[in-house]
């Protein structure tokens, strides 16, 4: 499902398509700005997100076999509800 058709199914509910759009946009835009903050993001019964950061790591280039040091990234994890299925 992309985004253009979750808000299609969204504005079923509500008045028009743009309310639709504004709702799914601030949705986004919420759940990305808890996650910078370093918040947990749990949506019950569906799931939740999590900012990760992995440690600095050592790594080869594939192409020459030198060694490098892989910087730290930051990385979203998302666990599904133990019910999301039933």
């Amino acid at each position: 499902m992309t985004k253009n058709e979750l808000i299609d199914r969204v504005s079923t509910v509500l008045a028009s398509k743009k309310q639709a759009t504004e709702a799914v946009n601030k949705l986004f835009e919420e759940i990305v700005s808890a996650l910078k903050d370093g918040q947990k993001v749990v949506i019950t019964g569906f799931g939740s997100f999590n900012l990760l950061t992995t440690r600095t790591k050592k790594g080869r280039n594939p192409k020459t076999g030198e060694a490098v040091i892989v910087a730290p990234k930051k990385k979203i994890k998302f666990k599904q509800s133990k019910d999301f299925f039933d």
